[in-house]
């Protein structure tokens, strides 16, 4: 449900975005705020769902979560990839559903790989930072690179958006997001400490008590 309300919330912000520095005839349709915008929406709902509450779990586990982390990954980007594009339905020659596509697997590449850095927490703010500077500055940009660094701008630039993906889902399938917040930083600590009184407690109990351990 919340993936779906991305559409129309992306198609809303776009509308109320300012048009980005492109001539008139390669975005007739203003299109170009709407498939910038619902896919970053799109990937925050999703950077929510990458956090894991039991990390030490899963790193403990006699079966690997690899594969478990893949498919909840690229079950979540499918169910974002299927309503977004009707929100471009049209040319698909000029920022239409291919677009719309592209981009929500680039920036859920793109906030994966931020998820094993940064945390779920803050996965979404690598993404939003790239493609609003991206937005903003890649307007008169010209030349073979401008598909490589502003891929979410551009009508054919399904590479870079494609290896984000593959190398975030990589990463975020191997290593899983990275735990933080105050329980996370703590865990680690309480448990050493309880390790710690348990110990005492047990030489304590054999100083006193010492015909009890033969």
């Amino acid at each position: 449900m919340a993936l779906a309300a991305c559409a129309v919330a992306g198609h809303v912000i776009g509308r109320l975005l300012p048009r980005p520095p492109l001539d008139a005839c390669l975005d007739p349709g203003r299109r170009v705020p709407i498939v910038a915008s619902a896919p970053l929406l799109a990937a925050s709902v999703i950077a929510a769902s990458l956090h894991s509450a039991s990390d030490e779990l899963h790193r403990t586990a006699v079966r690997p979560w690899w594969p478990w982390r893949l498919a909840h990954l690229l079950g979540l980007t499918a169910v974002a990839a299927a309503p977004l594009p009707t929100a471009v339905l049209g040319d698909a020659l000029s920022y239409g559903p291919p677009t719309m596509i592209r981009n929500t697997l680039g920036c859920t590449g793109v906030t994966a790989a931020a998820a094993v850095l940064l945390g779920a927490r803050l996965s979404r703010l690598p993404a939003f930072g790239y493609v609003g500077a991206v937005y903003l500055a890649s307007g008169g940009a010209r030349g073979r690179g401008v598909t490589v660094w502003a891929w979410p701008m551009q009508q054919a630039a399904w590479a870079a958006a494609l290896a984000a993906f593959a190398v975030g889902g990589a990463l975020h399938a191997a290593c899983g997001s990275l735990p933080n917040g105050p329980r996370a930083s703590t865990d680690g600590i309480s448990g050493t400490r309880c390790r710690d009184v348990r110990l005492r407690r047990a030489v304590g109990a054999g100083r006193r008590h010492p015909g009890r351990g033969a």
